[in-house]
């Protein structure tokens, strides 16, 4: 069943923390602010109830800091070059808020939106009306999230309609520490990728547009790899490590695996999304989190289920682009067990 308790005020409007509770004792923590997820908790090896997941303990943080912890990502995850594309011969503007680009939907995201909602048995579903026009993108935009939290698996399904054709990608942000989310450097967690491909981007993280394959570089994880073996290596070091994009195989086998060999905690995710983003926080400022615990570069991973990066900027990409009329429907997974 789900709780709710109200985690503070935003714009006047009360921000609720949901929590949902599954009989394996697996606990997720969401809110309303963001349709975010605020904590992960498992049973380890030894049956503890260990936190996974990063996040703050006030409001405030949430709404003012950037890393986007926990949050819903959208109208458009990841990066849109030039922070313009076009549809059917119309070019559009969106904001940029990373140089001359456009990140997970400009400067003020999904993320950073107060979403109504409606609990469920096992389930939550926010939902959240864009506006058109909303960061310059074309369409009133409707969305649902719904996460449900069933037999150790914690499962997000995406819902979106539009009366205009648009662009849409949407992920979740949530930083994953399986030592817990205090627990400092994840170079121990081991890492496996079902992708042979991957899209190399230029300076800004835009991908060229090229598929290239993941065999020789530090990106091949089709091997469980630790994540921090091949950090120091060079092709990383614009990047402050792992934040890169992967061309997923598909099908129905886990398309990552993450496991640390400190709880014996495993996360395998499924999805039916063609690409995913590994980022291994390089980029996240040192702050503190929840209960008091520091945060910094490393302590956690991301894996961003999505379409690819400025997919819309590129034919040979699937599109991401949502015809009026047409449904947006994906969904992402993530199973927890030990090992």
């Amino acid at each position: 069943m789900a709780e709710k308790r109200l985690f503070g005020t935003f714009a006047g409007m009360d921000v609720e923390l949901v929590t949902l509770r599954d009989g394996t004792g697996a606990e997720v923590e969401l809110l309303s602010f963001g349709a975010a997820v605020r904590a992960i908790r498992v049973p380890d090896r030894e049956g503890r109830l260990t936190d996974i997941c990063l996040g703050y303990d006030d409001l405030d943080s949430y709404a003012e800091k950037d890393a986007c912890f926990g949050g819903t990502i959208g109208r458009c995850a990841n990066r849109i070059g030039g922070a313009r594309f076009a549809i059917g011969g119309t070019e559009y503007r969106v904001t940029a808020n990373e140089g001359a680009n456009c990140l997970h939907g400009g400067a003020e995201g999904f993320h950073k939106k107060l979403w109504a909602y409606a609990c469920a048995e096992h389930s939550v579903t926010f939902t959240y009306d864009s506006p058109d026009g909303e960061e310059g993108f074309p369409g009133n935009l409707h969305v649902e999230v719904t996460y449900t939290l069933e037999n150790s698996a914690l499962t997000i399904g995406y819902r979106a309609v539009t009366d205009r054709d648009t662009v849409v990608n949407l992920t979740n942000h949530a930083y994953f520490n399986l030592a817990g989310h205090d627990g400092g450097p994840i170079l121990d967690h081991c890492l496996k990728v079902r992708a042979e491909r991957y899209t190399p981007a230029d300076g800004g993280n835009i991908p060229t547009g090229e598929l290239a394959p993941v065999d020789g570089t530090p990106l091949d994880f089709r091997a469980p790899t630790e994540l921090g073996a091949r950090l120091d290596d060079p092709f990383l070091s614009g990047s402050r490590g792992y934040d890169h994009n992967f061309v997923l195989n598909g099908g129905e086998a886990p398309a990552a695996e993450l496991w640390c060999p400190r709880t014996g905690i495993v996360l395998e995710m499924t999805t039916s999304l063609e690409g995913m983003q590994l980022y291994t926080a390089g980029w996240l400022t040192e702050r503190r989190g929840k209960g008091g615990a520091v945060y910094g570069p490393t302590h956690a991973v991301c894996l961003e289920t999505q379409h690819f990066p400025d997919a819309v900027n590129h034919e040979n990409f699937p599109s991401p682009i949502l015809r009026a009329g047409k449904v947006y429907h994906e969904t992402t997974a993530y199973h927890f067990g030990v090992r």
